[in-house]
């Protein structure tokens, strides 16, 4: 595929497009970068340098990339952290551009905007932009179980939440409810509810063939930038079906993490366990899941 992905990036470290392009490019596809910041590192740090860049620099970089003609051959779009209403107006006006040259295009979006015990962690203003606006124009979406609590009912989930669903019922009516609002295939990461052990962390993907669950051991490590890469490779597996495509990304995403508690990295190490992302062995068993 060639993917136009347009998401923040950092120098040192992986998070965003410094997260997703070299997993993507792994498996064989094209990616255009395009940076909506570009910092020294993540912010989960607590300091970084670098600099916001304004909307208009992000259009005049896509604008750039038409001047060459390539831009209505983009097989997807990609996208993570939309810091600012600009950054998404313009991410908007280049999806529905794409998919005038190209209806067969993709819409991925990864609508980055908070976690359970975090809270939201984006301006004012965005999330309701993102659930009013962005999904409904997106094919797939991939929100952790706090995002997805957001999307499906527009009430922000208690900061302090543990769990931001109790049932699987509850997670699969919130899905079949963020589905009705436009998107056709709904990955859902950081799955945890009273069925999954404490000792398990869950994905569920659903689209019109179903739902799927993939269960993985919860390993004692936070770290920033897993869920850029988990998009990314959820977004190159899904030609394959969604069912092949859930067992590949928890495969891979698993042997990422490991690595990386392994290594006792404050860093994802994605070089380290790229042959994870290139030939996931899928060992973690996908369940279907009964509706």
């Amino acid at each position: 595929m060639r993917i136009l992905s347009i998401q923040s990036s950092v120098a040192y470290g992986y998070v965003g497009n410094s997260a997703a392009t070299f997993p993507l490019q792994r498996l064989g596809h094209q990616v255009w970068p395009v940076n909506t910041v570009h910092f020294s590192n993540h912010t989960g740090y607590g300091a970084w340098r670098g600099e916001v860049l304004d909307p208009a620099v992000v259009a005049e970089l896509i604008e750039g990339i038409a001047d060459r003609g390539v831009l209505g051959t983009a097989d997807a779009v990609l996208t993570g952290y939309q810091g600012s209403p600009g950054v998404a107006e313009v991410v908007l006006a280049t999806v529905a551009r794409v998919k005038r040259a190209n209806p067969s295009a993709v819409y991925c979006c990864d609508p980055v905007m908070g976690d359970i015990g975090r809270g939201m962690f984006v301006l004012p203003g965005i999330p309701q932009l993102i659930r009013e606006r962005v999904i409904p124009a997106a094919d797939v979406v991939t929100p952790n179980a706090y995002e997805l609590s957001y999307l499906a009912s527009g009430v922000d989930p208690s900061a302090a939440a543990t769990s931001a669903f109790d049932t699987v019922g509850q997670l699969l009516t919130a899905v079949d409810r963020v589905r009705e609002m436009g998107p056709s295939t709904v990955l859902v990461t950081s799955v945890a509810y009273a069925g999954i052990p404490d000792d398990q962390i869950a994905m569920l993907a659903v689209d019109a063939t179903g739902a799927y669950l993939v269960r993985t051991p919860r390993l004692p490590l936070s770290v920033n930038g897993a869920g850029d890469v988990t998009a990314a490779l959820f977004l190159a597996h899904l030609p394959a079906g969604i069912e092949a495509a859930l067992a590949s990304v928890a495969s891979s995403v698993y042997g990422i993490l490991a690595a990386t508690d392994a290594a006792g990295s404050r860093e994802i190490c994605l070089v380290e366990a790229q042959s994870a992302i290139a030939e996931p062995p899928c060992e973690f068993d996908v369940e279907r899941l009964a509706r």
